[in-house]
């Protein structure tokens, strides 16, 4: 079956909120109501410069891809930061979150955008295979200040 990636429109506010609490469980997180809302007006509101799409497989939604973009001290062009992925288990393995990573792509060069990167966890290593596949491992670590 095909997958079809779709950038998300207000009809969609059911099955991306239903994707985005599989992701947040897939890590083992919950964010209060609040911020589904506020995320959800972000992507709607072309001023923001955040973005989600879908990825469909027989119409129906089996994967999320939220990005963003921002400006950097090290190029004139933005940066596309994609912030998350996430794709149904049953719909792993189909092309899916290949298929939303080059949309990403696509509309990060469409924007001009010097760049897409993104992190995942260390021992996240199904993803990984299809990140190494995809994309070049940079040699940074994440560092949080409290």
């Amino acid at each position: 079956m095909q997958i079809e990636v779709r950038t998300v429109s207000a009809g969609d506010h059911s099955d991306w909120v239903t994707l985005w609490r599989d992701y947040l469980r897939f890590y083992k997180t919950e964010l209060p109501p609040e911020v589904y809302a506020a995320s959800w007006q972000r992507i709607l509101d072309p001023d923001t410069r955040m973005h989600s799409a879908l990825a469909h497989r027989g119409g129906t939604a089996v994967g999320l891809v939220n990005f963003l973009y921002h400006k950097t001290f090290w190029d004139t062009r933005d940066k596309c930061y994609l912030n998350d992925l996430f794709v149904l288990p049953e719909a792993r393995g189909t092309g899916a979150a290949e298929a939303l990573i080059r949309h990403v792509g696509a509309h990060a060069a469409e924007c001009g955008a010097g760049e897409v990167y993104w992190l995942t966890a260390s021992d996240n290593l199904t993803a990984r295979k299809l990140y190494d596949r995809v994309a070049s491992l940079t040699p940074f670590i994440k560092y949080k200040l409290a």
